[in-house]
Parts: structure tokens; C-alpha cells; sequence
């Protein structure tokens, strides 16, 4: 009796995944105006970056993650984009001095590419060991 009982509730279970107790897929995994970019490792690999870009309403919004995995120092990321307004480079810099991921947030307009870099540095600027730049957005590609 007690297998018989086992056997009724396993099936029910899988039957009540099978027809709708699933979670939906995420927005994001499903959504085709989001893309994924990183990770990007500085020169000495303390320094992560990575994140996403999605459509907003007034152009392109790079946002994401930097992670700090030394004690000394800071991690930086910096996030470039051409303009499609008047066609000129852009720059930001975000940095992260605790150890442990810290986010960012760019809200870049209408833009033709973005690329981004990590580096190492201290609380006022990077000081070496960047990453190359990386190309994580290019319209139309």
C-alpha cells in the first residue's frame, strides 16, 4: 500500500509540472532586444565585468556587473560608444574598491557600437593591467 501511495503521488507531481506548474521562461533569456556581453577579465584577472544591453525608451541602456576578487585596489570597467547623433566616442568609467561584484547602469542613446574594457587601478583611476577593448554591440550585427 505504502509503494502503491509512492507511485500515485510521483505521478501526480509529474503531472502537475507537465501541465503548467512550470515557472515561465524569463524575460530576459526570451526577450530578442537584450543581449548578453562578458565576461571581460582585466590583464591580471582580478577584475570581471560583464552584463547586458537592452532597448530602452530613448536608445540603448548598457548595464551590468563588476566584480572584485582582491583585497587591494579597485576594479574599473569602461564602456565606449559611438553616437549616432553625431557620430563622436563616448566614454564611461565605473569602479569597485570592495571586494565582492558591485553594478553600473549607462543609459547610451542611440548608438552604432559599444565596446568595453576591465582594468585594475585605485579609487581615482585605473593604473594598468586593462583588458583590449571588446566590441559587445554593433548595430545591425
Amino acid at each position: 500500500m505504502r509503494t502503491g501511495l509512492r507511485v500515485l503521488l510521483g505521478l501526480t507531481a509529474a503531472a502537475a509540472l507537465t501541465l503548467g506548474g512550470l515557472p515561465p521562461a524569463s524575460a530576459a533569456t526570451a526577450d530578442p532586444s537584450v543581449w548578453r556581453w562578458g565576461p571581460i577579465y582585466s590583464g591580471d584577472g582580478h577584475a570581471e565585468a560583464r552584463g547586458k544591453i537592452a532597448v530602452g525608451q530613448s536608445g540603448f541602456v548598457v548595464y551590468g556587473t563588476l566584480e572584485d576578487t582582491r583585497g587591494s585596489g579597485c576594479s574599473w570597467v569602461h564602456v565606449r560608444y559611438l553616437s549616432a547623433q553625431n557620430g563622436r566616442w563616448r566614454t564611461a568609467s565605473y569602479y569597485n574598491c570592495v571586494p565582492g561584484t558591485g553594478s553600473f547602469r549607462k543609459n547610451v542613446g542611440g548608438v552604432l557600437q559599444i565596446k568595453a574594457k576591465a582594468c585594475r587601478g585605485n579609487s581615482s583611476r585605473p593604473t594598468g593591467w586593462c583588458s583590449r577593448w571588446k566590441t559587445i554591440y554593433t548595430q545591425g550585427g
